[in-house]
C-alpha cells in the first residue's frame, strides 16, 4: 500500500512520468481484483459476449462530436491523466451523463472522494444504464464500464467503495458531461 501512495503522490506532483505502469501502480491495480461478494449483484459481460448497444455512431460523426480525449477515452478505451479531469471537483448538485449519448448514468448524490485521481461514484442511476464487461488488459483481470445505451468506455469498477454497494466506479471526466440540478425560485 505504500508503494501505491507513493505513485500516486509523484504522479500528481508531476516528479513522476505518467506512464502505463506508473499510472496503473497508483490505481492499485497491481493488486490482483477479487470478485467479491461487492459484485455479486451486477451482471457481468464476458469480453466475447457484449450486449448490442441501441445507439450507433459511425468513425466520422464520433470525431466531429468529440474532442480528440473523449474519442480517444469513450471509443479507444482510453484513461485520462489521474487529477486532470474537469468534472473530479465537480460539487454541485445534479446528474453526470454519457458525453457521447446524452444518457443520465451517474447521480451527484452518489459522488465520493475516492483519492484515486478520477470521479468516482458508489453506484448509478439506474443498473440497466451502466453496462459491466469483464476486461482482462494489461495482464490484469478488472471490470470496465461502459454505457449501455451506445458503448461508450467510461472507466472501471472496483469493490473498495463505500457502503452501501461497495463498489466504486472510477470514471474519466473525459466521458462525461454534467447537467446541474434546476432550481426554481
Amino acid at each position: 500500500m505504500k508503494v501505491i501512495n507513493l505513485a500516486r503522490n509523484l504522479i500528481r506532483n508531476k516528479t513522476l512520468p505518467f506512464t502505463k505502469t506508473n499510472f496503473l501502480i497508483s490505481m492499485g491495480s497491481f493488486v490482483s481484483a477479487n470478485y467479491s461478494s461487492s459484485f455479486k449483484d451486477l451482471k457481468i459481460y464476458s469480453e466475447n459476449n457484449k450486449p448490442k448497444y441501441k445507439k450507433k455512431f459511425t468513425k466520422e460523426e464520433l470525431k466531429e462530436m468529440l474532442n480528440p480525449l473523449q474519442y480517444e477515452v469513450t471509443q479507444e478505451k482510453g484513461t485520462e491523466r489521474p487529477w486532470s479531469g474537469v468534472h473530479l471537483d465537480e460539487k454541485d448538485p445534479g446528474v453526470f451523463k454519457c458525453i457521447v449519448c446524452d444518457e443520465e448514468l451517474f447521480s451527484s448524490k452518489t459522488k465520493f472522494e475516492s483519492g484515486s485521481g478520477w470521479p468516482s461514484f458508489y453506484d448509478v442511476i439506474n443498473s440497466e444504464k451502466v453496462t459491466i464487461i469483464e476486461d482482462r488488459s494489461y495482464g490484469m483481470r478488472r471490470i470496465e464500464a461502459t454505457c449501455s445505451n451506445c458503448g461508450s468506455h467510461l472507466g472501471h469498477v472496483f469493490n473498495d467503495g463505500p457502503k452501501p454497494t461497495g463498489l466504486r466506479y472510477c470514471i474519466n471526466s473525459a466521458s462525461l458531461d454534467f447537467k446541474p440540478e434546476k432550481y426554481e425560485p
